[in-house]
């Protein structure tokens, strides 16, 4: 999925005669912390509500006010790692799309990348989640996947963490099937170390034992 793919225009961008009150009121009301300012189709630059903090004259257009982010956008046609990658190293709600005119297109805020991120990783999907410590050179998705499929199960999605100056990985892996205990016995097999199992049916069953000890001493 590319940045194109994933703009909402639920938020406005500001024009550069835009009140800096204007532009406070849309903080406040969208709940983000920057908005583009866009004169026509020109992507000028982000402003953020730190730079507006020592703006006492509220009736000042937006285009006195110097910009602390005017590099802070995407293209449309880069992937959406590029746009997490943004959003992480600047701390940013929301993030600019232009096309290589640097024509404003829309922006993506926090909410929609967190709506992908679910889907991407298959977080709403039910099914049960392992976590693998394994070598560097151990890293072969092809047989983790062998050994899923073996039970009859798919892994929904993958990814892989490295530590600094270890050749430890941790891989985790999302798999669409709740009792993962023929699973896990033949990751065991094959001499993986699972690190950590989290099992939406164990914890279905966790809560539906504490709500009948509920209901058994509601009855005493």
């Amino acid at each position: 999925m590319v940045a194109a793919e994933l703009i909402s225009d639920i938020i406005p961008p500001v024009k550069p005669t835009d009140s800096v009150e204007k532009v406070n009121m849309l903080f406040s009301e969208f709940k983000v912390e920057e908005l583009p300012v866009v004169d026509g189709e020109q992507f000028l630059g982000l402003v953020s509500e730190d730079d507006l903090v020592e703006v006492f004259d509220e009736e000042l257009p937006i285009s006195t006010v110097s910009f602390s982010k005017m590099q802070a956008f995407v293209r449309d046609h880069q992937h959406i790692y590029d746009v997490i990658r943004l959003f992480h190293a600047q701390q940013l709600s929301v993030v600019p799309v232009l096309d290589m005119q640097n024509n404003y297109i829309g922006l993506i805020n926090i909410r929609t990348l967190t709506d992908y991120f679910a889907t991407l990783t298959s977080a709403i999907e039910p099914g049960a989640v392992i976590v693998l410590e394994i070598g560097n050179r151990d890293n072969s998705l092809v047989q983790m996947a062998q050994i899923v499929e073996s039970d009859k199960a798919q892994i929904l999605s993958s990814y892989v963490r490295s530590f600094p100056d270890s050749t430890r990985l941790e891989v985790t892996l999302k798999i669409n099937k709740k009792d993962v205990s023929a699973i896990l016995a033949s990751f065991n097999r094959y001499d993986y170390v699972v690190s950590a199992v989290y099992n939406q049916a164990q914890v279905e069953d966790d809560s539906r034992n504490r709500y009948d000890l509920l209901m058994n001493y509601i009855n005493i």
